[in-house]
């Protein structure tokens, strides 16, 4: 290989997305109580605990006020935007006329913000006073051109009654509730810049133009060389997020309980359920997201692995993880050696020797834990023995076999003895005497 120092790469799932029963946002006159009402209901809110008639009033004022702030994004209105946003805190203040400006950047589709659930929060309580109002809103959206369907995270916002109306004081006090990963998104830091090229969008610090220039190059490349080896369809649309704070999307960046691994790059997958840590519904896509400390150092090959992961994710979740990254490396090789001058003859050399010997099964997620280089070789090697034998369309449809139909153990191996004439244990003992 050209670059014989490689990272390996990993592919995280992250749940982002809908909720079902969601809270469409009302117009005054939807036959619930006046804008007043909530108001009244908390006289004296110390008293007593809110009712629901109580709890679903305040809700609903809240909804409202937040569809007007989506409203203002979509429609370049930052005074609308801020016009809910606590005055008597200039940081605050600060730091929401910065989320407009980056929100403006992407160019939502569509975009809704709504309450989900709330939390007792004593010590805001204490701070803001009785009528406190602490609650996870969902921000669903769609990247227009980018994203298929609409997405969702996850905020963490709190509001206080004052002069009949509701206010934004915190916007981050009740991170830790929110799902470890994925809440932060590049919008909610320094100000961004976007580099389009193609289908490609790159986000990058606002000083970082010529970086993401540099990334949005080799991620159109990576794109163009999934496309020559995957065979079934894929417009190359794709998110890559290259900034510099590790929170973005991310708070791991090193994985496996044995030997390990660091994450140069992740294929954070998109799905359609709620951000509750577990995925939930259909995947729709994927972001990319770049180690914050390996951005100025990328491979073009190491993009190659994560867009394969990109490309195929949206046929279904259920493929095994060992054909997931198989083929992602499969396409990451078949990628090196579309230069004649690069070779992978090293690491080819390597998994015969060194990884095929002690394969007795296919490798799991365990197995990839406990010894990331191996796992990510062997897998390779299936893949290879599979086109070798069946083809690489044959290989695709068995793909999107598993990964729509492969639900259990005993369907995992009822699909694989339909494509592939063998049973598990078979394909293994295959891949382990196969010599490439």
């Amino acid at each position: 290989m050209k670059h014989p120092r490689r990272w390996v790469a990993a592919a995280a799932a992250l749940v982002l997305a809908g909720t079902a029963g969601v809270v469409a946002v009302r117009q005054s006159g939807d036959g619930g109580p006046p804008a007043g009402s909530t108001a009244a209901a908390l006289g004296n809110p110390s008293a007593h605990e809110l009712t629901d008639a109580e709890q679903k009033s305040r809700q609903r004022e809240v909804d409202l006020l937040l569809g007007k702030r989506a409203a203002a994004v979509l429609k370049n209105d930052p005074a609308g935007f801020l016009a809910a946003v606590d005055p008597k805190q200039p940081k605050l203040v600060a730091r929401q006329r910065l989320l407009f400006t980056n929100l403006r950047k992407f160019g939502f589709g569509s975009l809704t913000f709504f309450t989900a659930d709330s939390w007792p929060t004593p010590k805001l309580t204490e701070k803001y006073g009785p009528t406190t109002f602490s609650t996870r809103v969902m921000m669903r959206y769609q990247i227009a051109g980018l994203d298929p369907k609409p997405v969702q995270t996850d905020l963490g916002y709190t509001f206080v009654r004052r002069d009949n109306l509701w206010v934004l004081v915190e916007d981050g006090a009740t991170d830790e509730m929110l799902s470890r990963d994925g809440h932060r998104q590049p919008w909610d830091f320094q100000e961004v810049a976007l580099v389009r090229r193609g289908k490609v969008v790159v986000v990058v610090g606002q000083r970082e133009l010529a970086l993401g220039q540099k990334i949005a190059q080799v991620s159109e490349d990576a794109v163009a060389a999934v496309r020559r080896h995957w065979p079934r369809g894929w417009n190359g649309s794709v998110l890559v997020v290259a900034m510099p704070e590790p929170q973005v999307m991310a708070t791991v960046w090193t994985s496996g309980d044995g030997r390990g691994w660091t994450i140069a790059a992740k294929a954070v997958t998109l799905y359609e359920g709620e951000q509750l840590g577990k995925p939930s519904g259909p995947p729709i896509g994927s972001r990319i997201v770049i180690n914050p400390a390996l951005r100025k150092d990328l491979d073009e090959d190491l993009l190659v692995h994560e867009m394969t992961h990109v490309a195929t994710v949206p046929i279904g979740p259920m493929v095994p993880l060992w054909l997931s990254e198989g083929l992602a490396e499969y396409v990451r090789c078949r990628s090196v050696e579309d230069d004649p001058e690069w070779t992978v003859d090293p690491y080819r050399r390597t998994v015969r020797t060194k990884y095929l010997p002690g394969l007795n099964e296919l490798p799991d997620r365990k197995a990839f834990d406990a010894n990331g280089d191996r796992a990510y070789g062997q897998s390779w090697w299936a893949v290879q023995y599979l086109v070798d034998d069946l083809g690489m369309k044959k290989v695709a449809a068995l793909y999107a076999d598993l990964a729509v139909h492969g639900t259990t153990e005993a369907a995992y191996s009822t699909i694989l003895k339909r494509h592939t004439g063998k049973t598990p244990a078979e394909l293994t003992l295959a891949v382990r005497r196969f010599r490439g």
